[in-house]
Parts: C-alpha cells; sequence; structure tokens
C-alpha cells in the first residue's frame, strides 16, 4: 500500500480559491466604531492596498505571483500520508488520511501565507512588519517570509507561549526577527494590561493589540501589520493545501472523502484544507466538515455569533464572527496558537450557514491522541493539530463500531518538536482539563454590550 502521496512541484496550484465567490449568502462586512461599513481605504494605515483588494475580493481564482511561487515550491506541494500505522491500531475499516504541513521550512501551515503578505508588502513599498504569534508557529513563519524578502520585522508573542516554547523565539531571532513577550512595556495597550495584571499570561488578543498599534505609529509610514489567521486573504493564500489534497486523492482513485477534519483557533488552517470541500459541499457534495476546538477556548461551539473587535484594545474593525468577547483571556493551555477568543468570519459563516460543524474537545484526551499518533505514524504533532487527530481517532473509532469503511482527511498543521514541555507536562501527569464555566463564559461576552449584532436573516 502506499504510505505517501506525491505530486510534482508541477502541480503546485498557481490560483488561490476563494470561498466568499461561492457562498450562499455574501459575507457580512466589517464595522467601524460608528456601526458602517469600514472602508478598504480606512484599512491602509495597517495593511498595504494590494493585500486590502484581496481581503474584500469576491473573485473565485485569485493568482499566485512567480515570486511566491518559487518560495512555496521549496517544500510544497507537501505529502498526503496513508496512516496505515494508526488504522491499525485502531483496528478500523476506516482509510485516514493527513496533509502533512509540518515539512515547511518553519514547521507548520502558516509559510503558506507568511510568504505571501511579505511579497505584497515588500511590492507596496514596506518596510517593516509588525505581528503577533501565540504558540510561535506564525512568528517563525513571517520571520522566515520576512527574511526572504529583506524586510524588518517585530513579533509580540503571547507571554505563556513566550515562556512554555523558548525555541521559537530562537527560530525568530535566527531568521532576524525582534521577538517580545506580550503584554509588553513598549505599548499602551501592553502597559494597560500589565497595569491590572503584572503577571498577564497574554492572549492573541492582546498581543495583536500591541502589534497594530507599533504599526500606526511608526511616523514614517514604512511599518505595516501582518497576522497569520482570522481575516479573508489570510485563509484565501491557505488554499492550496485543500486543492493539493484533493488532487493527491483523486491520483490514488479516492473520489469520495466522507468527513474533512481541522483544528480552529483563528481559522487559517482549517480553511486551508476545508474550504475547496465546502466549495464541493455547496455544489452538492455529500461530506462532514469538522472544526474542532479546545473545551477551553470554546469560540465556535459556545460563543454568540456577533459583531466584535480581533483585537483586546479595539483597534480593528469589528468583525462579523463568533466571540467570547475581545476582553476574554483563555486558560493558558500548551495548544497556544488555539487560545483566540474570536473565529475567521468566514468560518464563522459556514457554521452559521450549515456547511462546516464544530466541536470541542478537551486536552487530555487531544495528547493521548497525539502520544497514539506518533508511536504510530512517527510523527509528534503540535499540540494544536493534535485536536484534529483526536477528532480522527473519534470518527475512525466510530466506523469500527459500525463496521463501514469511510474516508477521513484531516490537516496535520505543525509538528510539535518545539512543544516538547507540554509533551513533558502530559507524560509527568502534570496537566489537567479545562471546561469553560458558566460564569466566565458571561463574563467575557460582557464587553459586547452596546456593539451592533449581525441582521437576523443573517443567522
Amino acid at each position: 500500500m502506499t504510505h505517501r502521496i506525491l505530486l510534482p512541484e508541477s502541480r503546485l496550484p498557481r490560483a488561490w480559491y476563494n470561498l466568499a465567490a461561492d457562498l450562499p449568502r455574501q459575507p457580512l462586512p466589517p464595522l467601524g466604531p460608528d456601526g458602517n461599513p469600514v472602508s478598504p481605504e480606512a484599512l491602509a494605515a495597517i495593511f498595504p492596498m494590494n493585500l486590502i483588494e484581496q481581503e474584500v475580493s469576491r473573485e473565485r481564482w485569485i493568482p499566485i505571483p512567480e515570486e511566491v511561487l518559487a518560495i512555496l515550491g521549496r517544500y510544497r506541494p507537501t505529502p498526503l500520508h496513508r496512516a496505515l500505522a494508526l488504522e491499525a491500531h485502531l483496528r478500523t475499516p476506516a482509510r485516514i488520511y493527513y496533509k502533512n504541513e509540518s515539512v515547511s521550512p518553519a514547521g507548520s501551515h502558516k509559510v503558506n501565507t507568511a510568504v505571501a503578505q511579505a511579497f505584497y508588502n515588500k511590492a507596496a513599498g514596506v518596510k517593516r512588519i509588525t505581528s503577533e504569534t501565540g504558540a510561535g508557529q506564525w512568528g517563525c513563519s513571517i520571520a522566515f517570509a520576512c527574511a526572504q524578502f529583506g524586510l524588518a520585522c517585530k513579533v509580540y508573542m503571547v507571554r505563556v507561549s513566550y515562556d512554555q516554547k523558548p525555541f521559537r523565539k530562537i527560530m525568530m531571532r535566527t531568521w532576524g526577527a525582534e521577538c517580545l513577550a506580550s503584554p509588553s512595556p513598549e505599548t499602551a495597550a501592553g502597559r494597560a494590561i500589565l497595569a491590572g495584571d503584572a503577571a498577564s499570561p497574554g492572549s492573541l488578543g492582546i498581543a495583536i493589540s500591541e502589534a497594530v498599534e507599533d504599526a500606526v505609529s511608526d511616523v514614517t509610514g514604512g511599518t505595516r501589520y501582518t497576522l497569520g489567521s482570522v481575516l479573508n486573504h489570510v485563509l484565501l493564500h491557505q488554499t492550496v493545501i485543500g486543492q493539493e489534497a484533493q488532487a493527491q486523492l483523486a491520483s490514488i482513485g479516492e473520489n469520495k472523502v466522507d468527513i474533512v477534519i481541522g483544528c480552529v483557533g483563528g481559522g487559517s488552517n482549517f480553511a486551508g484544507l476545508a474550504f475547496p470541500f465546502v466549495r464541493d459541499k455547496i455544489h452538492g457534495a455529500e461530506v462532514d466538515i469538522l472544526a474542532v476546538e479546545p473545551a477551553s477556548c470554546p469560540t465556535l461551539t459556545r460563543a454568540p455569533y456577533v459583531y466584535d473587535h480581533g483585537d483586546v484594545a479595539g483597534m480593528t474593525p469589528l468583525l462579523p464572527m463568533h466571540s467570547l468577547g475581545h476582553a476574554f483571556m483563555p486558560p493558558g493551555i500548551h495548544a497556544g496558537g488555539l487560545r483566540y477568543h474570536g473565529m475567521a468570519p468566514l468560518v464563522s459563516q459556514t457554521v452559521v450557514d450549515g456547511l462546516t460543524r464544530a466541536v470541542a474537545i478537551q486536552q487530555l484526551e487531544c495528547y493521548r491522541a497525539a502520544v497514539a499518533f506518533a508511536r504510530t505514524e512517527g510523527i509528534i504533532p503540535a499540540p494544536e493539530s493534535s485536536h484534529a487527530i483526536a477528532a480522527a481517532i473519534r470518527e475512525a473509532e466510530q466506523s469500527r463500531e459500525e463496521g463501514r469503511e469511510k474516508v477521513i482527511l484531516f490537516n496535520l498543521s505543525g509538528h510539535g518538536l518545539m512543544d516538547l514541555n507540554g509533551y513533558a507536562d502530559f507524560l509527568d501527569g502534570k496537566l489537567q482539563d479545562h471546561r469553560l464555566s458558566e460564569e466566565d463564559l458571561l463574563a467575557g461576552l460582557a464587553c459586547l454590550a452596546g456593539h451592533p449584532r449581525p441582521e437576523p436573516a443573517a443567522v
């Protein structure tokens, strides 16, 4: 049997797929503080106009520049693996496949959009990039990408991950970036948080506030902000994953996928794999598409669909998304890339429209799944990816109990070789499950009072 399904570099997708072109309802616009839609020009202090054009585009296919393809081709197309050893371990009739995004230079899918964003910023005359990172995968990716295009880079890394994952910041520095723990004393947003809690573990929402503030405060105008998830253009750049997976499956005669699975924090790796399959579902395909999040940060499974800021300080526009509240402080779980209060608006809309569904899983089950995967398939997965693995194992076990075959596809969004402290804590019995209490959920949602709500017809 074939363990790895490979495509030649010549089969690397030449265009990104834009789901906004095929959704049954047009996506709702971001809003300003006055409740009116934000114009593209209003975003120009944060992003270059070439990326803003992608953000608002309704074109189905966006050509990938040759300069971006030249760098993506160093590691793409990524392998599609048949998880034969895991299947045997589970004694399941299911056929399990996973897209291996851990082979990128930074070890995760994040490089796919980092290269594109660095290219477009360079083309727009930007000299310096600021950004945030949770677990460090995005920070490493944008540091790598900036090095390829000669851009300066400064990354605000969520404090709890900064402490848990020291080698990530060394990787960023090796690629020439500056990495600071967030909240930091370097921005007004960071100082405000530290004044209230000097030991704050930080959050992606705080780090985003700091990075945006840093960018818009540059009086030279040479700095712009980038982010590794949530926004439409970021998800767009990730769709090479799903396009490749479809071609790889077709090449071995797998013409029907029963379930597609990805972990979700802000939504980029999930969207990258899932959106080409969502397109098929819109056009009649029978496929179950599952977004898996941590039970301690249950954005899709317990939070309302609302308009909210993408950051703590309220510097970003109001986005239509599921949100636990921009002031929500997630627990310090090791899956740092999933510790986000909100969700990509396009991912939220697919859930609202019934095109995808969401499930929340506790971290101990995820680590058990990760260890089983490592001991069978050999790859130590990122804690974020372990959520997709846990859901895939649930589906495979259900297939065994029902005595029927099914084809399961999930995204291995990254490796966990920089996350071994979390594995040590799990193997030593130091980790615990954490379910967000109703009291903490309501406390986080309190900051949404007075925000505009999506029209009832839209939900």
